[in-house]
C-alpha cells in the first residue's frame, strides 16, 4: 500500500485492508502465551496446577508489554503524523530515539524482575503448590525481555507506513515458530513450564530480529540505523506523553490481575485462581482482533489528522466503531451461550470446568459494549490526545475495577463479586468514554494537529 493511499482511498476497504493482516498478527501473537496455556493445561496429572502456576506470571508479561506500549504506542502515532505532514526526517528521528529507549528499558526491567521474582510470584497469588511452576516459567521468560520490547515497541512504526502486511509477518514468523516448538519442548523433551518458556524466548528472538531487519532496510519509509543509538529529551518526552495512556492500560492490567488473583486465592484457593487464568485467556483471545483493528485505525487517524482531512477522521472512527461494537457484542453472547466450549479449550480437568462455568456470565457480559470504549480511546491516541486517553484508562481500571473487586467480594457475593466487577467496570467505562469522545472531537478537529 502506498503512503498516499492513507489519505485518498475509500474508508471501509482501506481500514479492512490495513486491519486484516494486523488482526491476523494479533491472533497469532496472542498464541505465544495462550498456546502455552492450552498445551500445559492438557498435560496429564498436574496440568491444571501447571496452568495455574504459569498464569500467575501474567502480571509480569503485562508489565513488559506495558513498557513496549509506552514507546511504541507513543512513537508510532507521532511518526505517522509526521509522515502525513511530509516530515520524514522527523519520523526517522522518532524511530531512532524509540529504539534506543526500548533497549535501555529492557536491561532495567530484566534486572528488576530477577531481583524481585520470588516475592512477586507470591504477591500474584501463588500457593506452595503453584510457585515452582511459576518460577520455572518466569526465570526463563525474562531472558527474552529485549526481544519482546523490540517486537512490540517497533511494530507500530511499520504500521505507521501503511505496511500492515509486513507488520503481520513480523509477528506470524515468531508465533508460528512458538506453536511448533511448544509441543517439542513440553511433551517430547518433558520440560513442562520450562519448555514452554524456552520455546517462547526463541520465537520472540526471531520476531525481534525480523522487525529490526525490516526497519533497517530500504523497504522501510523510515530508515533505522542501529549503529547510531540516539536519546533526545526533546523527542522522547512527547513519545512518553502520548504513550503513557496505553502504558497505564497495560500496567493496570497487571495490577488488576494481582488484585483478582490475590483476592481469589483468599476466597476460593487454587481452583478460583485457575478459573481466572482461563477467563483472562478467553478475554485476551477476544481482544486480539480489537487490538488489530485499533493498530490499523491509529495510523489512519493520525495521518489524516496530520493532513487536516477532518471528514476522513470522522469516517474512519464511525466505521471502526461499528465493527468493534458488533464484534464485542457477538463474542460476549457466544461465551454466555457456550461457556463449556470456551473453558474446555484451556483445560481437561472436569472439576475446574464445572467450577468455572457458573462464573462466566458474571465476568464476560460487560464485554458486549466494550467496543465503544476501545474504539474511542484508541482514536484519542491517533489524535495525539494523551491526557484524555490517560484519564479514561485510569477511570476504567483504577477508579472502577480495582475498588469494585474488593468491595463486591467483601459482600455475600464473595468469589462471584470478583468476577462481576469486570462486567460492571467494562459497561460503565464504555458509556463514559463514548460520551467524552463525541463531546470533545469537534474541538480537537478545529484546533488541528500540532506543527513540527
Amino acid at each position: 500500500m502506498e503512503q498516499n493511499d492513507l489519505g485518498t482511498k475509500r474508508i471501509p476497504p482501506l481500514v479492512m485492508k490495513m486491519a486484516f493482516p494486523l488482526i491476523i498478527a494479533q491472533l497469532v501473537n496472542g498464541l505465544y502465551n495462550i498456546v502455552d496455556r492450552i498445551y500445559l493445561g492438557h498435560l496429564e496429572g498436574a496440568g491444571a496446577e501447571i496452568l495455574t502456576g504459569v498464569g500467575l506470571t501474567y502480571p509480569v508479561i503485562l508489565l513488559i508489554t506495558a513498557f513496549s506500549n509506552l514507546i511504541g504506542s507513543g512513537g508510532g502515532p507521532l511518526a505517522a503524523i509526521r509522515l502525513g505532514q511530509k516530515e520524514n526526517g522527523k519520523a526517522e528521528e522518532i524511530l531512532a530515539v524509540s529504539t534506543t529507549s526500548l533497549l535501555a528499558m529492557s536491561a532495567i526491567l530484566m534486572v528488576v524482575f530477577y531481583a524481585l521474582k520470588t516475592p512477586l510470584i507470591y504477591l500474584f497469588g501463588a500457593s506452595e503448590r503453584t510457585f515452582a511452576h511459576a518460577n520455572d516459567y518466569l526465570t526463563i521468560y525474562l531472558i527474552g525481555t529485549p526481544f519482546v520490547l523490540l517486537t512490540l515497541g517497533l511494530n507500530p512504526f511499520i504500521s505507521a507506513q501503511g505496511k500492515t502486511t509486513m507488520s503481520m509477518l513480523t509477528v506470524i514468523i515468531g508465533a508460528t515458530l512458538n506453536i511448533i516448538l511448544d509441543p517439542l519442548f513440553i511433551f517430547v523433551f518433558g520440560m513442562g513450564a520450562k519448555g514452554a518458556a524456552i520455546a517462547t524466548v526463541i520465537s520472540q528472538a526471531v520476531s525481534g530480529a525480523y522487525v529490526v531487519a525490516f526497519l533497517s532496510s530500504r523497504r522501510s519509509t523510515m530508515k533505522l540505523d542501529i549503529r547510531k543509538p540516539r536519546i533526545s529529551r526533546k523527542v522522547l518526552i512527547p513519545i512518553i506523553s502520548l504513550g503513557v495512556s496505553p502504558f497505564i492500560m497495560s500496567a493496570t492490567e497487571a495490577a488488576i490481575n494481582i488484585a483478582f488473583n490475590s483476592r481469589l486465592q483468599m476466597l476460593g484457593g487454587d481452583m478460583a485462581v485457575g478459573t481466572m487464568t482461563i477467563f483472562s485467556s478467553i478475554l485476551t483471545f477476544i481482544n486480539m482482533p480489537v487490538t488489530g483493528m485499533n493498530q490499523a485505525v491509529t495510523p489512519l487517524v493520525s495521518y489524516n489528522f496530520g493532513a487536516a482531512l477532518d471528514d476522513r477522521v470522522r469516517g474512519i472512527f464511525r466505521f471502526a466503531l461499528a465493527v468493534e461494537f458488533s464484534y464485542c457484542f457477538i463474542a460476549s453472547c457466544l461465551c454466555n451461550i457456550f461457556p463449556r466450549t470456551a473453558i474446555g479449550l484451556f483445560t481437561t480437568d472436569a472439576a475446574l470446568v464445572e467450577y468455572a462455568i457458573p462464573y462466566m456470565k458474571y465476568f464476560i457480559t460487560g464485554m458486549a459494549i466494550f467496543g465503544m470504549q476501545s474504539c474511542s480511546q484508541n482514536t484519542f491516541l491517533g489524535l495525539g490526545q494523551a491526557r484524555i486517553s490517560l484519564f479514561l484508562a485510569i477511570f476504567r481500571k483504577v477508579i472502577l475495577l480495582i475498588p469494585l473487586v474488593y468491595i463486591l467480594s467483601s459482600t455475600p457475593l464473595g468469589v462471584k463479586g470478583v468476577f462481576l466487577a469486570e462486567s460492571i467496570s467494562d459497561a460503565t467505562a464504555a458509556t463514559v468514554t463514548i460520551t467524552v469522545f463525541l463531546s470533545t472531537l469537534p474541538g480537537i478537529l478545529r484546533k488541528g494537529a500540532p506543527k513540527p
